[in-house]
């Protein structure tokens, strides 16, 4: 791909005119002027080629991220139309500055675009985040009795994964199901090494119990193919093999395995005759449906693997705000709902990057079939759309609806709830009530054991919802084990120094500090020190008996206690936002401490001793411990590792 010099700056060619009672510099007139001119001529020449445009705003701010099939094209619609007061007008007004990308294809277009969407977080792209990766149902190779179970994470080539699953339970689920027919073992490589004899699962006949012998290997193996053809759907054609297996063994008066192998058929009639959803062929299908409801939109995604409905999982965009007044010429739109369809293609742009492109996708919208297009060429794979399904693929669509819509009420109860404990919160406490929204709440926890890693937290709360993207974690240092009011002052000192040198900084409306009046005491002396407003201080203090729903609420400007009553909106918010700040605490202490305790990190800073080496070392030697009792001579019989760096390993741990 090849950037075309775009680094000229310019303000966009349509510009408001100035008030009566607000003066505007001649010189800025004019140099808007000449940025508009330059604008104009860049946009004059742009290729007719496919590309990514990105606008940016007068003081650098990424606006909005788009693709084309012909960029001179595209792009000219931004600037020879006339948006008005639409959300695309709003964008165009603050645009200064655009650059373009030219790519060799429009998947290349594609696959930039969503890529700085999704890391770069344009203010004007519909974006669908998604913490968390998909679980698969894992099969491992490389094994003499392949293992069966749940996975997240990168794959591994080297083994065989089945998915992604919308949900955890979906993976859990079919491993049940697995075991109940196929018998395959779950256990751990060392667990399994280590068994005289068989476990619980095999005496409640989930597992064949190969770790004793139970079971030749050639059965086994047969198993695990037909497990492998079970979850690619091809439920008829295991059916037939494990009753021919059965007859098979009948024949040779094998009657104890040819009864293990009638097991095997009845469990596996009993799930298909459970799974009422069944698929006319094996191919994997996404359905998609989308609702609107009360300004928020949710794309529902329901799977279909081998010939099972695994469930679904809802997805809310962010950025969708004022969508009503969309007009964007890179997106299809059609009449029925150009809002489902603006939301359901950037969807579909930015979730199949990440992951294969299923066999089918049914649609409750029309979508774009140039992104179809351009991810099949991506993917490599072809894909059938279908947006008006008969019979089972309409029922699937049908509950796809019904749980978009649901998913959105859902939302606008948590939502509503939220506010209003926001408003409660903020009435308590005296904060102003006319911009809920605007309301900010940072809280702070110590967390440790005996003294050992002591580690602060800060949570986030805004917009009525915690914000994690902006948690912090303090690591403790410097004083004396225990000690938690220093602590306390160590964290809030760290947090609020630049902010209390900086005019311009955003100080949070209020900072919950977890405790009473002696943690509050210590953020007290902090903020006097840094001369911030300690009205904004609150302690959390646990009541009687520490019960959860007796906390009274502890100022630091002197005011009496407050203890609201347990089912009070306000406390459950502050509840809430404590419990988050203890929660992450903890988190980040048991990890800082299990790294202390297996030594790994001093591994970790021997020079010389990258991923790979240190991955060998621990795997000849069993672990830091076994590194640390070796001698020099028997670090040196690992790959990589010379008699120099050796020493330097045995100085280092010694």
């Amino acid at each position: 791909m090849a950037a075309t010099d775009d680094s000229n700056r310019a303000s966009p060619v349509t510009k408001r005119e100035p008030s009566a009672d607000t003066a505007v510099p001649q010189d800025s007139l004019q140099r808007a002027s000449a940025d508009a001119a330059a604008l104009a001529r860049q946009v004059a020449a742009l290729p007719h080629l496919p590309g990514v445009y990105r606008y940016f705003s007068v003081d650098g701010t990424l606006l909005y991220v788009g693709k084309a099939r012909d960029l001179k094209k595209r792009v000219s619609t931004y600037f020879q139309r006339e948006h008005g007061g639409s959300r695309i007008g709003h964008m165009v007004s603050r645009i200064a500055r655009m650059e373009t990308t030219v790519t060799g294809s429009e998947a290349e277009a594609l696959l930039l675009e969503n890529n700085l969407i999704k890391t770069q977080h344009p203010r004007f792209n519909i974006l669908f985040r998604d913490d968390k990766s998909y679980p698969y149902l894992k099969l491992t190779t490389g094994h003499a009795f392949p293992r069966m179970g749940y996975f997240r994470g990168a794959v591994d080539r080297r083994h065989s994964y089945f998915g992604p699953y919308p949900s955890a339970w979906a993976v859990k689920e079919s491993i049940a199901i697995l075991q109940k027919i196929f018998l395959l073992r779950t256990c751990e490589d060392t667990v399994f090494a280590n068994r005289s004899r068989p476990c619980l699962l095999h005496q409640i006949h989930r597992c064949s119990a190969p770790c004793v012998g139970r079971i030749s290997q050639q059965d086994y193996a047969a198993d695990v193919s037909a497990a492998e053809r079970f979850l690619r759907g091809e439920h008829d054609g295991v059916l037939r093999d494990l009753q021919a297996r059965m007859h098979e063994l009948a024949l040779q008066l094998r009657f104890e395995e040819a009864a293990a192998v009638r097991n095997q058929i009845s469990a596996l009639s009993r799930v298909l005759h459970q799974q009422s959803m069944e698929v006319d062929s094996d191919q994997d299908v996404d359905i998609l449906a989308v609702g609107v409801r009360g300004g928020h939109v949710c794309v529902n995604l329901a799977m279909v693997r081998g010939g099972r409905h695994l469930g679904d999982r809802a997805y809310f965009p962010s950025h969708a705000k004022g969508l009503q007044a969309l007009h964007e010429p890179d997106i299809l739109q059609a009449v029925g709902d150009p809002i489902g369809e603006t939301v359901l293609n950037a969807f579909i742009a930015q979730h199949y990057l990440d992951l294969p492109l299923p066999a089918v996708v049914i649609s409750s919208l029309p979508i774009d079939p140039e992104i179809i297009s351009a991810l099949q060429e991506h993917s490599g794979r072809h894909c059938q759309l279908i947006t008006a399904p008969r019979g089972t693929r309409r029922r699937w669509l049908d509950m796809a609806e019904q749980g978009a819509q649901l998913a959105l009420a859902r939302l606008l109860a948590e939502k509503g709830a939220q506010h209003e404990r926001t408003r409660a919160l903020a009435e308590v406490l005296g904060l102003d009530t006319q911009n809920l929204e605007a309301i900010r709440v940072e809280c702070f926890d110590i967390s440790h054991t005996a003294g050992e890693a002591a580690q602060g937290s800060c949570v986030v709360f805004e917009h009525h919802a915690m914000q994690p993207s902006q948690y912090r974690r303090f690591r403790v240092d410097g004083i004396t084990p225990g000690d938690d009011y220093a602590a306390m002052r160590q964290v809030l000192a760290r947090r609020y120094v630049r902010l209390a040198e900086d005019a311009d900084a955003r100080l949070p409306d209020l900072v919950l500090i977890d405790g009473g009046r002696g943690q509050v005491s210590a953020a007290r002396d902090v903020f006097e020190e840094l001369g911030l407003d300690i009205s904004r201080l609150v302690g959390v203090e646990k009541g009687e008996g520490r019960k959860v729903g007796l906390e009274e609420l502890v100022f630091a400007d002197g005011r009496s206690k407050v203890a609201l009553p347990p089912d009070s909106p306000a406390l459950l918010l502050v509840a809430q936002i404590r419990d988050e700040a203890h929660r992450f605490a903890i988190t980040g202490m048991r990890a800082q401490r299990a790294k202390a305790r297996t030594g790994g990190s001093k591994l970790e800073d021997i020079p010389g001793i990258g991923p790979k080496r240190r991955a060998r070392l621990l795997a000849r030697f069993g672990g830091v411990r076994g590194v640390g009792l070796a001698s020099v001579e028997d670090m040196m019989t690992v790959d990589g590792i010379s008699r120099e760096l050796a020493q330097t390993i045995y100085a280092a741990l010694h």
